[in-house]
């Protein structure tokens, strides 16, 4: 499993995050608080605040989370109370 931050800070963000997720053939979960949605659902990840980073769980091998990785690359970030 890859976990990573990511902030999904507009509705493009959300949309390009969605798009990717579906792509993979993987489980991929987004956990915000104690909420937990599949990152392939767009209005599991509207039901979430978005207004802080959340975590990204990417369940499959290293390649599978890494090849994630690079498709939501410009949504990374480290966040601050992690």
């Amino acid at each position: 499993m890859t976990e990573f931050y990511a902030a999904l800070d507009s509705i493009r963000a959300v949309r390009e995050f969605v798009s990717a997720a579906s792509l993979t053939p993987v489980d991929i979960d987004v956990v915000s608080g104690r909420y937990t949605v599949d990152a392939k659902s767009i209005l599991g990840l509207f039901s979430l605040n978005l207004e802080e980073p959340v975590q990204v769980k990417v369940y499959g091998t290293e390649a599978d989370g890494q090849a994630f990785r690079k498709k939501v690359a410009d949504m990374i970030v480290e966040p601050e109370n992690h």
